[in-house]
């Protein structure tokens, strides 16, 4: 196969605040996806990911683990590293923002704004969150925190070094509406122009002061380079880029074809990011895709609370590929997944297990039963066989057009559709009827051939996602994975190829009432090491024992309203619900838009609540809903219904919640 040329792509790089949990590590399993499937495509995939390691908040950990900040960072790294291993990504190259070479870029790269009058030096008074290592304006808060993570901010006041973003803010509104593709989905793009450039851009903050924990400016040593810029750079620096002169590598591969991140960044990355690249005047990237959140499915995930998914605890317990399909499959492509361990276990069961894994153990147990494992065209043929023919060489198409747009998810259920047929085709076909008549025996040869075949161009389409799985089907089969431009072609095994003679059992059914305790046994070890770390760095259990104790009960009075008669209140319904999605709404800074099942209907509701409840917390929650309200329109999103809250004397908002286990749809009279 030719090569169609370079493609070059990158994920943000994990922050080594801690251990990466699942939705972190989606991330690195949907670039490899697409890594894997582009390489297939005949590009000639270059693939980067890695650690950004710099910043106050890294120090602050390291402080508090009483270690150096470069010893917890090389843990840290070790960890993220281990984990992208295990899931079985295939990169070309694994950044740390601490590596030698990339701090002597940086510092370069800080130079050459200066020099070229980008950045200049003045002093900063504001609003700073150290989590987001980000400073923030008065008018720029939600409800007095900050407006990325919603934590709280504190005063700060330093001398500083800031970046002219204005200068360049026009030339970069005109590129994206010139480049319609330039960011994806396009809901980010929209939040990006109105929340942020046709507003206005204030000049960058780009080092600090008040912490030592970074790559220090050569010419100002006092200062750190700011870790946005810091860590931004690494899509060049790390393939060469040289302000005194660039390597071959980034000559052949920049612009950057894709930065695959997550939608909570999109802003550094597609605002940030392009104007420092203007200022250097380099090409900017092809495609920024900020992908949804994979969200638990209950609580907010906590370790305090035990509910913390990690890779590597589903990889034991289900297997890597399971691991990838899941976390693939079920995350849609503008909107957030949910993950639970029993939503894990019943895909497990439905797709890996029946459709794919039955289907080829009885492909292969048939062939080995009636022909002794000799795979044989003959050439007969019936009505049914077409269809399935056509069905197996039209999925790379599918495929190819849902990949063109990132919709991972959907080309891997075209894929499964494929197996779907397979599935299908032996019940049409009845396999075992044939069996039985000595006349058939040709007709359950072609059967067999024909189901063999399309497993395997299914085998070779799969390869991308679950490349281990793709690689023990064929191996049963005794064949080799097909070339992509192949995968549109039936009829390419080989007639009179031996399979495997015992099957290997690609998924085993789980059953939920083994792996539950299991859960369990790790959710309780996360809430011990947790109380550990709280004894370790905390003080003990003193201190929360103090605060405990120092709590006393407020005593509200509100004015009383008019009353009602019993008739006006009986025309409220009210209704348990449960939250399974939520979002922030985009034109609000108050409002969180929820989808909650009450019963067999699901009702969209928008609440008044973000100061209080991030969209992660909601989701999993069982509320009180008055269910028929008149629908209305908040901040231009239709709301259903109405989530019950109490609220104390300094404005904050606690949900309704059901005091015992409640089925969603329960009446609340």
């Amino acid at each position: 196969m030719s090569s169609k040329g370079k493609y070059y792509m990158t994920t943000a790089i994990a922050y080594t605040s801690g251990k990466p949990h699942i939705g972190n590590t989606y991330e690195i399993v949907l670039a490899d996806a697409i890594a894997r499937y582009k390489k297939a495509e005949g590009y000639d995939v270059y693939f980067q990911t890695g650690t950004d390691e710099h910043g106050q908040k890294i120090q602050e950990k390291a402080e508090a683990a009483g270690i150096t900040p470069k010893a917890f960072v090389d843990e840290v790294a070790g960890e993220v590293k281990r984990i992208w291993d295990l899931m079985n990504t295939d990169y070309d190259s694994f950044v740390r923002t601490t590596d030698e070479d990339h701090e002597a870029c940086v510092k370069k790269i800080f130079r050459k704004l200066y020099d070229k009058g980008d950045i200049y030096k003045s002093s900063y008074e504001g609003l700073y969150c150290t989590p987001c290592e980000s400073f923030w304006t008065e008018s720029q808060l939600v409800d007095g925190k900050c407006p990325d993570c919603g934590r709280d901010v504190k005063p700060a006041k330093e001398e500083a070094y800031f970046f002219k973003m204005s200068k360049y803010a026009d030339r970069l509104i005109e590129h994206i509406n010139t480049h319609p593709d330039f960011i994806q989905p396009v809901s980010r793009k929209n939040e990006m122009m109105n929340n942020f450039l046709l507003p206005g851009l204030q000049d960058l903050c780009v080092s600090r002061t008040s912490f030592t924990w970074g790559v220090p400016v050569d010419f100002d040593p006092k200062h750190v380079v700011y870790v946005w810029l810091d860590a931004l750079t690494n899509y060049i620096t790390k393939i060469g880029y040289d302000p005194d002169g660039s390597n071959e590598l980034f000559q052949k591969n920049w612009p950057a074809d894709l930065h695959l991140i997550g939608k909570d960044i999109v802003r550094f990355h597609t605002i940030y990011w392009p104007i420092f690249l203007m200022a250097l005047d380099l090409p900017l990237p092809k495609q920024v895709f900020g992908h949804p959140w994979l969200l638990q499915g209950g609580d907010k995930m906590s370790k305090s609370k035990g509910n913390v998914i990690y890779a590597d605890d589903m990889a034991d317990l289900f297997g890597v590929d399971a691991t990838r399909y899941f976390v693939l499959h079920e995350m849609p492509f503008e909107n957030d997944g949910i993950i639970t361990w029993e939503l894990v276990v019943e895909r497990f069961n439905s797709d890996l297990a029946n459709i794919l894994g039955n289907l080829v153990n009885r492909t292969i147990s048939m062939s080995n039963k009636y022909f002794g494992g000799v795979v044989k065209s003959t050439g007969v043929t019936d009505e049914f066989d077409a269809d399935l023919k056509a069905v197996v060489t039209g999925t790379r198409a599918k495929v190819e057009e849902k990949m063109a747009k990132l919709r991972v998810a959907d080309a891997i259920s075209a894929v499964f559709d494929l197996f779907r047929r397979c599935n299908k085709y032996i019940d049409e076909t009845t396999p075992w009827v044939l069996a039985k008549d000595e006349a058939s025996q040709d007709r359950l040869a072609e059967v067999l051939y024909n189901l063999t075949e399309s497993i395997t161009i299914g085998a070779s389409l799969l390869h991308s996602f679950l490349p281990e799985t793709a690689e023990r089907i064929v191996a049963q089969l005794n064949t080799n994975l097909r070339e992509f431009d192949d995968l549109e072609k039936f009829g390419l095994y080989e007639s009179g190829t031996k399979v495997t003679e015992t099957p290997e059992i690609l998924f085993a059914r789980l059953d939920v009432k083994e792996i539950m305790p299991k859960v369990e046994a790790i959710q309780a070890a996360q809430k011990a090491e947790f109380e550990a770390e709280q004894k370790r760095f905390a003080g003990g259990e003193t201190a929360n024992a103090d605060v405990q104790a120092a709590e006393v009960e407020a005593v509200i009075d509100i004015e009383a309203k008019e009353e009602i008669s019993y008739e006006d209140f009986m025309k409220m319904q009210f209704q348990v619900g449960e939250v399974i999605a939520c979002e922030a709404v985009a034109k609000s800074k108050k409002l969180l838009c929820s989808q909650v099942k009450i019963g067999s209907q699901v009702k969209q509701i928008v609440s008044g609540i973000r100061k209080d409840y991030t969209p992660e917390e909601m989701v999993g929650k069982k509320v009180m809903v008055l269910v028929n309200l008149k629908p209305a329109k908040l901040a231009g999103v239709l709301s259903e219904g109405m989530l019950l809250c109490a609220e104390d004397e300094n404005g904050e908002l606690s949900l309704m919640v059901p005091e015992k286990k409640m089925p969603s749809g329960a009446e609340i009279a």
